[in-house]
C-alpha cells in the first residue's frame, strides 16, 4: 500500500514517492475528464482515452485574480467555445435552466400556414441525362478573363471566367477600336475613318483618342434625360470631326488659347485624373517614358499640344480599365522557395497566396519636404529613412512601410501589449534605450519635437506601470528599465554627489516640477499650512492621468507603485540589474519632497526589506574575488542602497529619526564605517562607494543633531582616518585610478565633522537653557551628546592637511584632484571658529590669536599666489549668470519630470565643471567672513581681496546681465552663484566701515546687492533679509550723498542735461510751500534712509516663518532644521518690483477694507509716512540707481504710482507725497521714458489696465479737486500709440472730468505730438472729439491739453481728401458743413484756420490767417454743394 505525503517530508520524499507510484502501475485516485466540444466529432469528445500528457506542468489558480492582464486599449473580446455552459449562479434552480433552454416542437411550429398552390401549374421535370447540378471541369473554362483584384483564390477566377464568358455570348460588347503605332507619326485618322487626314502632331495615344468611340471627359450624368449616353455620344462625334477638320496649326493655336483661358486648377485637376491609378503609373512607366521623350524631341509649340492630348487620352474608360486590371505576374523565380510538384496539393501553385514569401519592395526614395515616420533600431537608435538595412538583422517585421527597417512608436506600443511574452519584453527595452537616447539629446536635430513629451501623452507612463504587474518576471525587468530610463539621470545624481560637500550642498532643492498648473486658484489669506494641505486635498480627489500630467512622480505615488516594488524586491528577488534600477527610481521618488518620503516610509516591509537585504552586517565574502560572477544581489552590502537611506534621511527630521531608531541604522553605519573599505568583503570601488555613502548618511544625521552618540563611539577610527588624509598627496602624485573614490570619501569624512562640529557648538547654549528657570515656559529642547571638548581635537589634522594641499595649488593637475577636499577643509575652519568663538569655556583673547595666526600662516600668502590669481580670472566664464546658456534646460526636458539638465556632463568650464572656482573660493570668502566677523581688527587684511580685477569684471557683468528663467536645473547652479556674491557682499560692508578708500567699489557692489535682492531663491530668506539690513539702504554704498549727487540732479535739471522734456512739476490743489527742487527731495531722502529700511523691513514681516528656518540652517542651529530639502521653487523670494512694495501693500489693505464697506477718508499718519518713505527710496533709486529698476517696465511703475490717488481719498494731497510724486513722474516723462512705455502689454501683478484706468478717472471724478498732478496721471495714458478704448472712455462715458482736467500747458511734460500724431482714424471718437467741443463740454478754459487734441484731430479729418469708405466721407463732409455753420466763432476759426502745434502760443497752436487754396476751395465746393441742395426748387 502506498504512503500519503506527510506534513516536514522534502522534496525527496516527494520524488521517491512518485517513482513508487510510477512503478507499481496502480490505478491514480483522481480521474481526469475533459468535456465534450461540440465544434469536433465524438472520437474527440471523451478524454479518458487520451493518453495522459507526460510533460503536464502544476498549475496554480487564484480565484480573485484574473488570468490575463487588463488591456492597455480596448481589444475585441476573445470567444469562448464554452462560455455559456460554464458560467451559473449558486442562487439559480437547475430545473428552471434546464425549462429556460429546452426547446419544444411547439415553441417552434406554433403557427402553421401552408401556401396556396391551386393556380399553379403542375409541369413534370424534364429528363436529362446529366448529372444535378451540372458539373463542369475547370479546364473547360478560360481563364483569360482576369479579375480587378489578385487576391482571387483560382476558384473565384474560374467562376468568375464563366460569368464573363456567359455575359459575352448572351449580349457581346462592343469594343474600341484603338490603333497603337510604334513611330510616333505612325498615326494616319483618314485611313480609318475615310475622312480628311489629321496631321500627326502627337504619338499613337493621340491616335487612340482621334480614333475612340467613347468620350473621355463627358460621361452624360449631368443630364436629366434618359437618352444622356446617346447625348454625350454626339457631342463626342461632333467634337472628333471638329478636330479632324482642322490643320495642325489651327490645333496649335486653339490649344493655346484654351490653355490661356482654362483655370490652372482645372488643368491639374485633368492632369490628376492620370494620376489617380498608381498600378496604371506603374505598369505604364516605360510607354510614358517613351512619350515623354518624344514630346521633348518636338518644338514648343508641338510639345503643348501632344502634352494636352496625352493628358486626353488617359481619359479612355475601357483603355483605363484594362490597364488597372493588368497586375505584376508573379513567378517562381520571385519565391525564395521554389515549389515542387510532388508536394501535396502543389499541382496547380497559386502564386497570389505565395506572394508574401517574395524579397521586400526596393527602398524608394521620397523627396520631399514633409516629415517621415520616425524608425528606431532594437537598440534604440534612430534609422535613416534611406538606410536599406538587411532583413536578417529583425528590423523589417510590420505592416505599413515594409521595406523600411525598423519600428515606429506606435508599432512599439503595440508590441507592448502583445500575448507574446518576447514581444512585450522585446517592445519595452526598445522604448527604454530610444528614452535614454531621446535625453541625452541624440535625437534633437533629427527628429521635430519631443520624444518624451509624444510617449507621455501617448500613456507611455502608464504602460509602463501596468507592464510592472505583470507576472513575467522579463516583462517586469524590461518595464523597471524603462522607468529608470525615464525618470533617473545618473548624470543629475553624479552631480548632486559632486555638490554635496560644497558650502551648503547638503541641503537641495526638491526634485518638484516648477511649472505645475492648479486649476484653481489659491486663496491668499491662507497661511502657507492649510494651503498645502488644500492642495493636498485636491490631488487626492484627481485622476492619476491628471496629476501624472503636471507631476509624474506623483501620479505614480498615487499608483502605489512603491508597493509593488517592494514586492518584486521581497518576492521576485530580480537580478541584480533590476534591483539597481528600482534603487534608482526608488532615490528619484525620495528626492521629489517630504510627502514622498513619507510614503515611502509608511510602506509595508519596504525599508526593512532593503535594509536586510542590501544593507547586510555580514555576507558572502566570495563577492570580493576577481571575477565572480554576481548572480543576485540580495543578501550583499550595495551602496546604492546607502545612497537611497541617505537621500531619505535628507526628507525630514523624523524621517531620519525612524531610520535610525526602527530600522537599526546605527549598527549598519557602524559595520560600514569602522572597517577600512580595503578590508570589506567587496569590490575595492564597491567598497569605497558604500564607506562614502556612510559617511554622507551619518553627515545627514548630524545635521539634525542625531547620530552623535556614533562619535565617542567610533573616534579612535576618525582619529586614523584623519591621520592618513595626507597620503592621499602621493596617491594623487601616482594618479591611482582610485584616488578619485578616495578623495569623494575623505570629503564626506570632513562634511561629517563639519555638521559635527556645528551641533557641538551649540551644546552648552542649549544645555545652559535646560538648566535656566526662564525657559520652562518655552519648548525643552535637550541637548546632543556631543561636546565641544570632544570634537575640538581634530582641528590640528585637518588644519596640518590643508597646509599641505595648498602648497600644490600651482600643480593643476594635482589641485583639481584635491580641490573637493581642500575646499571642505576651508568650510570646516570657517564653522570650527565661528563655534569656537561662542563657546563660553574658551578665552576670547585665545580665539584672537588663532585667527591671527590662521591670517598671517595660511591665508595671506595663499591671496598672494598667482593661481588665486587666475581663480579669479575663471569666475566670469564659468559664471551661470553671465552664460545663461550653461543652465538651460535639456532638450528632451519634460516639464512634468524635474531634471538638473545634467545628461552628458557639464563642461569643465561652468559652474559645477571640474574646472570651476566658485566651489573653492566661495569657502575661502566664507572663511575670511567668519574671521573678519569675529576679529574686525583683521579685515584691512583682507582688502586686496576686492581689488581682484576678475572679481570686479564678475560683479559688473552679473548685475547687468538678466538672470535665466527659474528652473530646476538653474535653480540648483544658482543657489551657489548666489552664496559668493552675498559673501563678497558681506566683505564690502565690513570693508566700507573700516577702509577709507573702499569708495571706488561702493557703487558696484550696491548694484549688485540690489541685483541679488530680486534673486535670491526659497531658502535663502537669511541672506535676503542680511543684504536689506546692512546693505541695500547703507548710505555707505550711496556715496552720491555725500558727494554732491543732489547738487548734480539739481543742475542736471537747470541745463536739462540729456533730455528735452520738461521738467516743470505740476502744481497742487493744496495749499502748501513753494515748490522744492529735485536735488533737496534726493538730499531728504538720503538723510532718512534708516527710517526707509525699517519701513521695508516690517513690510516683510509675512516671510518670518521661513526667514526662521533660513537662518537655522545658515548660522549651523542643527536643532532647529526640520529637513534637507528647501522649499519648492515657484520664483524668486522678492517680486522684481519690491521697491514699491509698501506702496502696493498699503493700496490692497485699502481696497480691502473698502470692499467690506469702511469707509477711508484720511490715513493714519504711520501710513502716510510709509508712503512717503517709499517714495523717497524710489527716486533715489531712479536717480543714482536706475539700471536696477530696468527689468520694470515703466508703465508698470506708472501703475504702482497710481497706487497713490487710488489709496484713500486725499493721500495724493499731503505735501511730501505731492512733491515725490511729482518728482518721479518728471523721471518717467522723459524721453526715453516715453518710448519705452507701452500701456497695451501685459504688466507682471497687473490683470488689466484698462481697469486700472477706469477706476483712476472714477476716483478722479470724486476727489480730485481739480489737481494737476492727478491730472497728468489721467492724461498720459491718453497717447495716440496707446488703445482707442482708453480715449473713448474718457470722451465717452465720462466726459464730466473734462471740466476739471485743468492741466496748464506750461506744465505739462508730455509732448502734444504724441497726442496728435498720427491723425486720428477710429470714427467715432472724431465724432466724440467734435460732439464735446460743440456742446461745450470741452473748452481751452477747462482742459486746455484735451482741448488742443481734439481740435488738431477734427481739423485734419474734416480737411482730409484721402480715398475712404462713403460713410467716413459723408461724415467728414457733414462734419465741415456743421462747422462752417457754427455759431461760436472762436471754436469755428479754431477748427477751420488750425495750423500747427505750438508749446509757446498761449492756445497751444497756431493759426492760418487766411484758409491755404486748397483747404478753401475745398470748403466752398462744400458749402455750395450743401447750399444748392437746400435751395427751393424753381417751378
Amino acid at each position: 500500500m502506498l504512503l500519503r505525503p506527510k506534513p516536514g517530508e522534502s522534496e525527496a520524499d516527494l520524488l521517491h514517492f512518485q517513482n513508487q507510484f510510477l512503478a507499481a502501475r496502480a490505478s491514480p485516485a483522481v480521474k481526469i475528464v475533459k468535456k465534450a466540444d461540440k465544434r469536433k466529432g465524438k472520437e474527440e469528445s471523451t478524454g479518458a482515452e487520451r493518453p495522459p500528457l507526460q510533460d503536464s506542468k502544476d498549475v496554480v489558480m487564484l480565484d480573485d485574480f484574473p488570468d490575463v492582464l487588463p488591456a492597455l486599449t480596448p481589444g475585441p473580446p476573445k470567444k469562448s467555445k464554452n462560455k455559456s455552459s460554464c458560467v451559473h449562479f449558486e442562487d439559480e434552480d437547475p430545473e428552471e435552466r434546464l425549462e429556460c433552454h429546452d426547446q419544444h416542437i411547439t415553441a417552434v411550429f406554433s403557427k402553421i400556414i401552408e401556401r396556396d398552390t391551386s393556380a399553379v401549374a403542375v409541369t413534370m421535370p424534364v429528363t436529362t441525362e446529366d448529372a444535378f447540378p451540372r458539373t463542369f471541369h475547370r479546364s473547360e473554362i478560360k481563364s483569360e478573363v482576369k479579375m480587378g483584384s489578385g487576391k482571387k483564390s483560382i476558384f473565384a477566377q474560374k467562376m468568375a471566367a464563366r460569368r464573363a464568358a456567359e455575359k459575352a455570348s448572351r449580349a457581346p460588347s462592343t469594343e474600341c477600336m484603338q490603333i497603337r503605332s510604334t513611330a510616333p507619326n505612325a498615326l494616319d485618322p483618314g485611313e480609318l475613318t475615310g475622312q480628311v487626314p489629321v496631321p500627326s502632331i502627337t504619338d499613337s495615344k493621340a491616335g487612340d483618342f482621334l480614333t475612340s468611340q467613347q468620350p473621355c471627359l463627358i460621361t452624360g450624368e449631368g443630364l436629366g434625360s434618359q437618352n444622356s449616353e446617346q447625348e454625350a455620344q454626339a457631342i463626342h462625334k461632333e467634337n472628333l470631326e471638329k478636330l479632324r477638320s482642322m490643320s495642325e496649326e489651327e490645333i496649335l493655336q486653339e490649344q493655346e488659347k484654351l490653355l490661356a483661358q482654362l483655370d490652372s486648377g482645372l488643368v491639374a485637376f485633368l492632369k490628376s485624373r492620370r494620376d489617380g491609378s498608381e498600378g496604371l503609373k506603374k505598369e505604364l512607366k516605360m510607354e510614358q517614358s517613351r512619350t515623354e521623350e518624344f514630346v521633348e524631341s518636338l518644338p514648343a509649340a508641338q510639345r503643348g499640344v501632344g502634352s494636352s492630348l496625352s493628358m486626353q487620352e488617359l481619359c479612355l474608360e475601357e483603355s483605363i480599365r484594362k490597364e488597372e486590371n493588368r497586375k505584376e505576374e508573379i513567378t517562381e523565380d520571385d519565391l525564395p522557395v521554389k515549389p515542387k510538384k510532388e508536394w501535396i496539393h502543389m499541382d496547380n501553385v497559386e502564386f497570389e497566396k505565395l506572394e508574401w514569401m517574395k524579397d521586400l519592395p526596393s527602398l524608394r526614395q521620397k523627396k520631399t519636404k514633409k516629415g517621415m515616420q520616425a524608425r528606431f533600431s532594437l537598440k534604440g537608435e534612430l534609422i535613416p529613412a534611406d538606410a536599406d538595412l538587411p532583413t536578417h538583422l529583425g528590423l523589417h517585421h510590420h505592416g505599413e512601410e515594409a521595406e523600411r527597417a525598423g519600428y515606429s512608436l506606435q508599432e512599439l506600443f503595440h508590441l507592448s501589449r502583445s500575448q507574446v511574452i518576447q514581444q512585450r519584453t522585446l517592445a519595452l527595452q526598445v522604448l527604454g534605450h530610444i528614452v535614454e537616447k531621446a535625453k541625452a539629446g541624440e535625437f534633437a536635430a533629427s527628429l521635430k519635437g519631443s520624444i518624451l513629451r509624444l510617449l507621455l501623452d501617448a500613456g507611455f507612463l502608464f504602460l509602463l506601470r501596468f507592464s510592472l504587474d505583470d507576472a513575467v518576471e522579463n516583462v517586469m525587468a524590461a518595464s523597471i528599465g524603462a522607468l529608470r530610463a525615464l525618470l533617473v539621470s545618473l548624470d543629475d545624481e553624479k552631480y548632486l554627489d559632486w555638490t554635496f560637500s560644497w558650502y551648503q550642498g547638503i541641503v537641495t532643492f526638491p526634485f518638484v516640477p516648477t511649472n505645475e498648473v492648479e486649476e484653481e486658484e489659491e486663496e491668499e489669506d491662507l497661511n502657507v499650512t492649510e494651503k498645502s494641505q488644500d492642495k493636498k486635498l485636491k490631488d487626492e480627489t484627481k485622476p492619476d492621468p491628471e496629476v501624472a500630467c503636471y507631476d509624474v512622480v506623483k501620479g505614480l505615488l498615487k499608483t502605489r507603485i512603491q508597493h509593488r516594488l517592494r514586492y518584486i524586491l521581497e518576492v521576485v528577488r530580480p537580478v541584480p540589474t533590476v534591483v539597481l534600477d528600482i534603487l534608482h527610481i526608488l532615490t528619484h521618488i525620495a528626492r521629489h519632497s517630504s510627502e514622498a518620503c513619507s510614503q515611502l516610509l509608511d510602506c509595508p516591509r519596504l525599508i526593512e526589506t532593503i535594509v536586510r537585504e542590501f544593507l547586510p552586517t555580514q555576507w558572502d565574502p566570495q563577492v570580493a574575488e576577481p571575477g565572480h560572477l554576481l548572480t543576485s544581489l540580495h543578501g550583499v552590502a550595495c551602496s546604492i542602497a546607502m545612497k537611497f537611506i541617505r537621500v531619505l534621511a535628507s526628507g525630514g527630521r523624523n524621517a531620519t529619526a525612524r531610520l535610525f531608531n526602527r530600522f537599526e541604522m546605527k549598527s549598519r553605519l557602524s559595520r560600514f564605517i569602522a572597517e577600512d573599505p580595503l578590508d570589506l568583503p567587496l569590490p575595492r570601488e564597491e567598497a569605497i562607494k558604500i564607506s562614502t555613502e556612510a559617511f554622507r548618511l551619518w553627515a545627514v544625521a548630524a545635521g539634525y543633531g542625531q547620530a552623535c552618540d556614533l562619535y565617542r563611539d567610533l573616534y579612535p577610527m576618525l582619529v586614523r582616518i584623519l591621520q592618513s588624509l595626507p597620503e592621499l598627496l602621493s596617491t594623487c602624485r601616482r594618479k591611482s585610478p582610485m584616488t578619485e573614490l578616495s578623495v569623494q570619501r575623505a570629503t564626506a569624512v570632513v562634511t561629517m565633522l563639519i555638521h559635527m562640529t556645528q551641533t557641538a557648538g551649540y551644546t552648552a547654549e542649549l544645555q545652559a537653557k535646560l538648566n535656566s528657570d526662564s525657559s520652562e515656559d518655552s519648548e525643552q529642547i535637550p541637548p546632543p551628546p556631543v561636546t565641544w571638548n570632544q570634537v575640538s581635537g581634530l582641528q590640528p589634522f585637518l588644519e596640518a592637511s590643508l597646509k599641505k594641499f595648498l602648497q600644490e595649488i600651482s600643480q593643476t593637475e594635482t589641485w583639481q584632484t584635491l580641490q573637493p577636499l581642500t575646499t571642505t577643509y576651508v568650510i570646516y575652519l570657517a564653522v570650527y571658529y565661528s563655534a569656537y568663538s561662542q563657546q563660553p569655556s574658551v578665552n576670547p583673547v585665545d580665539c584672537l590669536e588663532e585667527l591671527e595666526r590662521l591670517t598671517s600662516e595660511v591665508l595671506q600668502p595663499l591671496l598672494s599666489q598667482p593661481a588665486i590669481d587666475s581663480m579669479w580670472d575663471l569666475l566670469r566664464p564659468c559664471s551661470a549668470l553671465c552664460n545663461p546658456l550653461s543652465c538651460s534646460q535639456a532638450p528632451e526636458s519634460v516639464c512634468s519630470i524635474a531634471s538638473l539638465s545634467c545628461m552628458g556632463g557639464k563642461p569643465p568650464l561652468s559652474l559645477v565643471g571640474s574646472k570651476s572656482p566658485f566651489a573653492f573660493l566661495t569657502a575661502l570668502l566664507f572663511l575670511i567672513n567668519s574671521i573678519t566677523r569675529i576679529h574686525k581688527g583683521l579685515t584691512s587684511k583682507y582688502r586686496s581681496v576686492l581689488d581682484f580685477r576678475g572679481l570686479k569684471d564678475y560683479l559688473h557683468q552679473s548685475w547687468q546681465t538678466g538672470p535665466p528663467s527659474v528652473t530646476p536645473s538653474s535653480a540648483w547652479i544658482l543657489r551657489h552663484e548666489y552664496h559668493l556674491q552675498y559673501f563678497v557682499l558681506a566683505l564690502a560692508r565690513r570693508m566700507a566701515s573700516t577702509c577709507p578708500d573702499y569708495t571706488q567699489h561702493a557703487s558696484l557692489h550696491h548694484c549688485v546687492a540690489m541685483a541679488l535682492l530680486s534673486r535670491l531663491l526659497p531658502g535663502s530668506e537669511h541672506l535676503a533679509y542680511e543684504v536689506l539690513l546692512d546693505l541695500a539702504f547703507n548710505p555707505e554704498f550711496l556715496p552720491e550723498g555725500k558727494a554732491g549727487g543732489p547738487e548734480a540732479a539739481d543742475f542736471s535739471d537747470i541745463l536739462q542735461l540729456g533730455t528735452s522734456a520738461k521738467l516743470a512739476q505740476p502744481g497742487s490743489a493744496a495749499a502748501f510751500s513753494s515748490k522744492s527742487t529735485r536735488g533737496a527731495l534726493l538730499r531728504e531722502s538720503y538723510e532718512n534712509l534708516p527710517l526707509i529700511r525699517s519701513c521695508y523691513i516690517s513690510h516683510f514681516v509675512h516671510l518670518q516663518p521661513n526667514l526662521l528656518r533660513s537662518q537655522a540652517s545658515y548660522q549651523g542651529r542643527n536643532y532647529l532644521i526640520q529637513s534637507m530639502l528647501l522649499p519648492e521653487v515657484r520664483g524668486p523670494i522678492l517680486p522684481s518690483d519690491w521697491p514699491f512694495f509698501p506702496l502696493i501693500n498699503l493700496y490692497n489693505k485699502v481696497t480691502n477694507a473698502e470692499t467690506r464697506g469702511a469707509v477711508l477718508s484720511s490715513l493714519p499718519l504711520d501710513l502716510v509716512n510709509t508712503v512717503t518713505w517709499n517714495l523717497q527710496w524710489v527716486l533715489l533709486l531712479e536717480t543714482w540707481r536706475a539700471k536696477t529698476l530696468q527689468s520694470i517696465p515703466t508703465a508698470a511703475k506708472l501703475a504702482r504710482l497710481m497706487c497713490v490717488f487710488l489709496t484713500g481719498s486725499d493721500l495724493f494731497l499731503e505735501t511730501l507725497i505731492h512733491r515725490y510724486t511729482a518728482a518721479l513722474l518728471s523721471v518717467y516723462c522723459q524721453p526715453k521714458a516715453l518710448d519705452s512705455l507701452n500701456l497695451d502689454a501685459p504688466l507682471p501683478g497687473l490683470a488689466s489696465f484698462h481697469d486700472l484706468y477706469i477706476s483712476l478717472l472714477e476716483q478722479f471724478e470724486g476727489v480730485s479737486f481739480g489737481d494737476p498732478l492727478f491730472g497728468v496721471f489721467v492724461l498720459l495714458p491718453l497717447q495716440k500709440r496707446f488703445s482707442v478704448h482708453l480715449r473713448l472712455s474718457v470722451f465717452g462715458e465720462h466726459t464730466s472730468i473734462l471740466r476739471a482736467l485743468g492741466v496748464p500747458l506750461q506744465q505739462f511734460p508730455v509732448p502734444l505730438e504724441r497726442y496728435t500724431s498720427p491723425s486720428e482714424d477710429n470714427l467715432n471718437l472724431l465724432r466724440l472729439y467734435f460732439r464735446t467741443l460743440v456742446t461745450g463740454a470741452l473748452r481751452h478754459t477747462w482742459c486746455p491739453v484735451l482741448y488742443v487734441v481734439a481740435v488738431a484731430h477734427v481739423n485734419s479729418f474734416i480737411f482730409s481728401q484721402d480715398s475712404t469708405t462713403q460713410e467716413t466721407d459723408a461724415a467728414r463732409k457733414s462734419m465741415l458743413q456743421k462747422t462752417w455753420l457754427l455759431v461760436d466763432e472762436t471754436l469755428k476759426k479754431h477748427l477751420l484756420y488750425y495750423r500747427l502745434l505750438n508749446a509757446e502760443s498761449s492756445l497751444g497752436f497756431d493759426l492760418y490767417e487766411q484758409l491755404p487754396p486748397m483747404r478753401l476751395k475745398y470748403l466752398q465746393m462744400v458749402t455750395r454743394k450743401e447750399n444748392n441742395e437746400n435751395a427751393p426748387a424753381l417751378v
